[in-house]
């Protein structure tokens, strides 16, 4: 299981990475706009998943990936946006879209097995 978090950590570090390369070139006058959320949405995504495992406990952990997921839904909405204004180009928007897929499935798995592991503890 210790594979698989750092397997994910680094998709998400990657993909962190990956949406500062891609702001770097858009128009200045969406500094505060798209560049700055698009930015936020992507750190969130990693800050919220550690910090829900420093807190140990199943609901408050199931807690922080909800929004850590939520956030990567979020930077993945910025993505569509910023490839309709044309803001980034098509390589780009595939390979953060894929990496964007493939964390969210890793995200979506941990709090499924958090739900059950909770459940099965109220019953």
């Amino acid at each position: 299981m210790a594979r698989f978090h750092e397997d994910l950590k680094s998709k998400i570090d990657e993909y962190i990475h990956l949406i500062y390369r891609i702001t770097k070139s858009f128009p200045k006058d969406e500094l505060y706009g798209a560049t700055s959320q698009a930015r936020r949405a992507a750190l969130s995504i990693m800050l919220n998943y550690i910090e829900g495992f420093a807190r140990g406990r199943d609901k408050v952990q199931l807690n922080f990936l909800e929004i850590s997921y939520g956030s990567l839904q979020e930077s993945k909405y910025l993505l569509d946006f910023s490839k309709e204004e044309k803001y980034i180009n098509g390589n780009d928007y595939k390979k953060a879209i894929t990496l964007a897929e493939d964390i969210g499935a890793m995200l979506w798995g941990i709090m499924r097995n958090l739900r059950n592991n909770y459940n099965s503890k109220k019953i």
